[in-house]
């Protein structure tokens, strides 16, 4: 069985601050463990909230309830902390498991096994899935209840949640976010509409959900907490973007729910918003994000997602750098996908120094956690692309290790995955010793000049992101595209 490592958080350390600020709770800054960002919750000082421990409450511990509520707020604080959970922070090596595939038991039999016998140890899981729908029968959220959110896929969560844990697995709830056309059609208020009332729909005919409701933000913080409430470790969400599809720009949005904030604003906002929920709750947080949106003013203000800011506000950032995902000519590359090792490492060098560029004193950073892409993109057709096997599972992970990083996840939809490609527990030790050596010689990394590759924005005659290229036939921009790029974005993204 594996264990994970358990990091303190000070308690000394807080009962002091908390006594100087002579308040019933103290919110400090955030800490950092071991490339970790760890930031003391609400929960810390009473698990689930503001409120002191059972012990002060009932009048326990000894103390008549009279006596109790006479306390100090420093003895309450003291007793807060006292019963504080703890979350502990893994540097995960995962795989995505959909939950059609979690809801056979045989099959997570097998999952396991090979988690036992290789270098994984988290698992990411889907608890709200593409289509808006709960996957198992989740309690303690009425709106899921009232909405008949729910569509059994895992028949019991809370058991498997438990069989993961007995093998020291780290639990990563899936919950896409935005994209919910199953909650856009039962509350068309919360929807995205065109000017003529009616819902807006991409091309596969799903609404979405306008991010300026933050009324749907508190449901998606309910369906986390319920995660969390059976075990899981840490809340992921994916699509927390807006829609770019074609007529997207036909949407219109209340200046009442906008308030002048621009598409970046209010995806930044509703990140911390939510992480902040969260970690009162014990839990991480983490975001999916397109690779693309990495120096990219084109890409990020398309989609909402800056990627420096957001990594502010969350513990884990995870950019999906499939090389499937990268166009012609993208890190010098003339087809990506068929080079795994140089397109992941070019994606994690801008990465490194698109956050070197706001990194300072006082500012905390997620840790990076890239997706690697465990499939074959058949579909880019002939010489565009290369059969995905072991080989290419274990030079993707190096890149991510020689970019200096220490954590993946490898997405495959049908849980597909070569673990031949992956390490034993004992080999995968030994070889993070020998890159921590390593990394200690090298020198402290300063912020690159604007003029390295990869750091200025879009230009002309750039190669384009891959989000464009069914927006643009041809690879080419006629006079309206250029217009439409330079006010909103690209058009189309054709892959999350």
């Amino acid at each position: 069985m594996k264990k994970r490592s358990i990091y303190g958080l000070g308690l000394i350390l807080m009962l002091v601050l908390s006594l100087v600020c002579g308040c019933e709770r103290y919110e400090p800054a955030a800490l950092q463990k071991d490339g970790v960002k760890t930031v003391p919750e609400e929960g810390f000082f009473g698990f689930g909230g503001n409120r002191i421990s059972e012990e002060a409450e009932s009048g326990e511990a000894g103390e008549s309830p009279a006596e109790a509520q006479e306390s100090s707020p420093e003895t309450e604080a003291a007793l807060e902390i006292e019963t504080a959970p703890e979350r502990e922070p893994v540097k995960v090596k995962g795989i995505y498991l959909g939950a059609n595939a979690v809801g056979v038991s045989d099959f997570m039999d097998r999952v396991i096994q090979r988690i036992d016998e290789t270098e994984l140890n988290a698992v990411v899981i889907d608890v709200k899935d593409d289509y808006g729908r709960i996957t198992y029968q989740m309690q303690g959220v009425p709106l899921v209840d009232e909405l008949g959110a729910v569509e059994v896929k895992i028949g019991d969560m809370p058991a498997v949640i438990r069989k993961l844990k007995d093998h020291g697995i780290y639990c990563i709830a899936r919950i896409v976010a935005l994209k919910d056309p199953y909650i856009a059609d039962q509350k068309p208020e919360w929807a995205l509409h065109l000017a003529d009332g009616s819902l807006f729909r991409d091309n596969k005919g799903d609404a979405w959900v306008n991010p300026y409701k933050q009324e749907y933000w508190d449901y998606l913080v309910d369906v986390a907490k319920a995660a969390g409430a059976i075990g899981f470790d840490e809340i992921q969400f994916d699509y927390i973007r807006f829609c770019t599809e074609r007529g997207i720009d036909d949407v219109v949005y209340d200046q009442e729910d906008t308030q002048g904030r621009d598409k970046i604003s209010i995806i930044t906002e509703l990140v911390g918003y939510m992480s902040d929920k969260l970690r009162e709750e014990g839990l991480f947080v983490s975001c999916d994000v397109f690779g693309t949106i990495i120096g990219s003013p084109i890409d990020a203000q398309s989609v909402g997602q800056d990627y420096n800011a957001m990594a502010e506000e969350i513990d884990y950032i995870c950019p999906m750098i499939y090389p499937s995902h990268y166009s012609s000519g993208n890190f010098g590359l003339e087809h990506p996908d068929t080079q795994p090792y140089e397109c992941i490492l070019g994606a994690l060098t801008k990465s490194r120094d698109e956050l070197l560029k706001t990194r300072g004193e006082g500012i905390q950073q997620a840790v990076v956690r890239p997706w690697l892409q465990s499939f074959t993109a058949s579909y880019l057709g002939a010489g565009n692309y290369i059969e995905y096997n072991a080989e290419t599972t274990r030079a993707q992970i190096q890149a991510v290790y020689d970019a200096g990083y220490d954590e993946w996840i490898l997405w495959s939809a049908s849980a597909n995955y070569f673990y031949d490609g992956l390490l034993s527990p004992e080999a995968a030790e030994a070889e993070a010793e020998s890159i921590a050596e390593s990394r200690a010689a090298l020198p402290e990394e300063t912020v690159p000049p604007e003029t390295l590759p990869g750091n200025a924005p879009l230009e002309e005659g750039d190669p384009l992101p891959e989000e464009l290229s069914e927006a643009l036939p041809g690879g080419e921009l006629s006079e309206s595209d250029l217009q439409i790029l330079e006010q909103d974005g690209p058009l189309i993204i054709t892959e999350n």
